[in-house]
């Protein structure tokens, strides 16, 4: 199956909560009705419908498809530990997700094109893998051709707030990975074992 390149307040619509954290997205009332002409009024979802949804929501908030995102959930039940907070704490720490928390670029797809484009280095070296997983001491920096695109994106994002997680410095344009990211820090509303619930 191919990347998702259509509409994407579709997919916002589709399961009920913004994906991207933009005006077109947050703003909308259109998000509060399903896709299609008439909006599906008055279905109510059962328990498998529920568990779908949220797996749906957070595929595509980080913008994986399906076998990568089993292969995060795989991953995340070999390490000891919740299962659910540790694929969430994964999925975090993808190099295009840690360039959109930084506010480098407006949205995840914005991101995965930075990094995907070259314009991204993780300790002065090129890396173009968005899924490039991000350990705590590594320094993110931008290609100083690129400089002028990451400015842009923290203008028209001014006042969002960086996790506790990492660390930007704005003159430099570069950012430090300073811990793990913990649940509480996501600004994303999740329910991980529904999610984990759902494969099993």
């Amino acid at each position: 199956m191919a990347r998702y390149i259509g509409p994407k307040v579709k997919l916002s619509r589709r399961v009920g909560v913004p994906i991207a954290d933009i005006p077109k997205h947050t703003a909308s009332d259109r998000i509060r009705t399903p896709p299609g002409m008439h909006g599906y009024r008055g279905r109510r979802l059962r328990d498998y419908g529920v568990r779908l949804v949220e797996k749906q929501k957070v595929r595509l908030h980080y913008c994986v498809l399906e076998k990568q995102f089993r292969r995060y959930l795989e991953e995340a039940a070999r390490r000891p530990g919740n299962t659910g907070a540790l694929l969430m704490q994964l999925l975090e720490l993808r190099l295009d997700n840690a360039v959109r928390r930084a506010g480098l670029a407006r949205t995840i797809w914005a991101a995965r094109q930075m990094v995907t484009h070259g314009h991204v280095k993780v300790n002065g070296h090129k890396t173009d893998r968005p899924s490039f997983s991000v350990s705590v001491g590594d320094v993110i920096t931008i290609k100083e051709k690129s400089q002028k695109l990451a400015r842009e994106a923290m203008e028209s994002l001014a006042g969002m707030d960086v996790p506790g997680w990492l660390e930007l410095n704005p003159a430099e344009l570069s950012l430090r990975v300073v811990a793990l990211p913990a649940m509480e820090q996501i600004p994303f509303d999740v329910n991980p074992n529904l999610i984990v619930e759902f494969y099993r």
